[in-house]
């Protein structure tokens, strides 16, 4: 069975974000995950996880202006300097809340860029944040995210993701896999999944069409979850998606997979 966490950013949205470390471990979640903590302090957040039980097994580097539209900076070439500084406080949160990866978004590409120098920024600010986590035995996590929610976002494929890995280079960089995403930009899910699950520290989840609770779209989520099983992942699986109604109402899915 796989382990489910549930992303606080997405989930339990009825309530306010420091209500929904106890609503997750009231609906029987042991781990979560979110965007981002960095409008709280990080203390708050921990007493948060340790009053509930909870494990933080997930969240993401600073990624811009969120609420201006920004979705990360990592292949952006005049903000290389922020970059640095958005590691760095990455890591004195982590360091905090107990989190042994970072996913970093790497943004959406400016027009009139060649795709020679956001590569090149990316690859440079990649190494630059692995070398750091690495420091302190932390992941990094680059998530290919499909451009039709976000247009123009520049990492979207697998395969890209993979190429960017291996001109990398070192041995702490991995996959994000969001199913979802990845569903919407080029399907072959279990193919994908099985054939490259030694460089996916991390997946996803949400049904399509919606981005909804697993069981209201097309994906077969009964057969990824024992394929996922059998081909011996063992991190976590971030419930990523928007509720169709409230939460509690749409944890079902959850529930019916005992009876598989």
């Amino acid at each position: 069975m796989p382990q489910f966490a549930a992303n606080l950013t997405m989930l339990f949205n009825e309530h306010s974000f420091m209500d929904r470390f106890e609503k997750a471990a009231e609906s029987g979640f042991k781990a979560v995950e979110f965007l981002f903590p960095y409008a709280y302090k990080a203390g708050e957040i921990r007493q948060k996880l340790d009053q509930n039980n909870l494990r933080l097994v997930l969240h993401n580097l600073p990624a811009g202006d969120w609420d201006e539209g920004e979705r990360g900076i990592a292949c952006l070439p005049d903000r290389m300097d922020e970059f640095k500084a958005s590691v760095a406080k990455a890591i004195e949160y982590a360091k905090v809340l107990g989190v042994g990866q970072l996913n970093c978004l790497a943004g959406k590409a400016p027009a009139g860029l060649s795709q020679e120098l956001l590569q090149a920024t990316l690859i440079a600010n990649l190494r630059y944040a692995a070398a750091e986590l690495k420091k302190v035995n932390i992941k990094l996590l680059i998530e290919p995210i499909n451009t039709f929610d976000i247009p123009g976002f520049y990492l979207s494929k697998t395969q890209q993701a993979l190429e960017i890995l291996n001109e990398v280079g070192v041995d702490n960089v991995y996959i994000q896999y969001d199913i979802y995403h990845a569903q919407r930009m080029e399907g072959e899910l279990s193919k994908t999944l099985e054939k490259n699950i030694s460089r996916i520290a991390h997946i996803q989840l949400a049904d399509n069409p919606g981005r909804h609770e697993p069981g209201t779209g097309e994906i077969n989520y009964a057969y990824l979850f024992k394929l996922i099983d059998r081909i011996g992942y063992q991190g976590w699986i971030g419930c990523e998606y928007k509720p169709a109604t409230q939460t509690q109402s749409g944890l079902d899915w959850i529930k019916s997979l005992n009876r598989l």
